[in-house]
């Protein structure tokens, strides 16, 4: 079972007991957190797709720690004319356990196609009629020079 989760503002596919780097979150370490926009679960080949997301569907998550990631060196340089600048940056992340995929009252995507044909009868395609073509325009009568 998997699920697909945004997660601020990225999107992460998810597993039981998976752990997973995202972007700094506000919550302490230890503590249990859940997440409700889930835009896709798969529970053993059973697709449950959302619109945008899942109605009821949550992914619970513990806080392990939060970290910076590795060094990332910013480098500028305009050659021959003496112009260079260097700045880093460390990006902070939230390291997190997955502990549970719930899923709401949602219907499966495949039960969902079945019902639209269902609904309705089908609908014959109407002929169009071929557009009137518009009478082409006279030129004006020209004008004489010798005037």
């Amino acid at each position: 079972m998997y699920a697909i989760v945004e997660i601020a503002g990225q999107q992460f596919k998810v597993q039981k007991d998976q752990k997973i780097f995202v972007h700094r979150l506000d919550a302490e370490e230890g503590k249990k957190i859940s997440f409700d926009k889930v835009l896709l679960v798969d529970n053993d080949g059973k697709v449950t797709l959302g619109a945008p997301a899942i109605a009821g569907a949550t992914v619970s998550a513990k806080v392990e720690e939060h970290v910076k990631g590795d060094k990332v060196i910013v480098f500028r340089k305009k050659r021959r004319k003496g112009y260079k600048k260097k700045n880093g940056h460390r990006q902070s992340f939230t390291a997190i356990t997955i502990s549970d995929i719930k899923i709401g009252g949602a219907k499966p995507a495949a039960a969902k196609k079945v019902e639209a044909k269902t609904e309705g009868a089908p609908k014959a395609e109407a002929k169009k009629a071929p557009a009137k073509k518009a009478a082409p325009k006279k030129a004006a009568p020209k004008k004489d020079e010798e005037k």
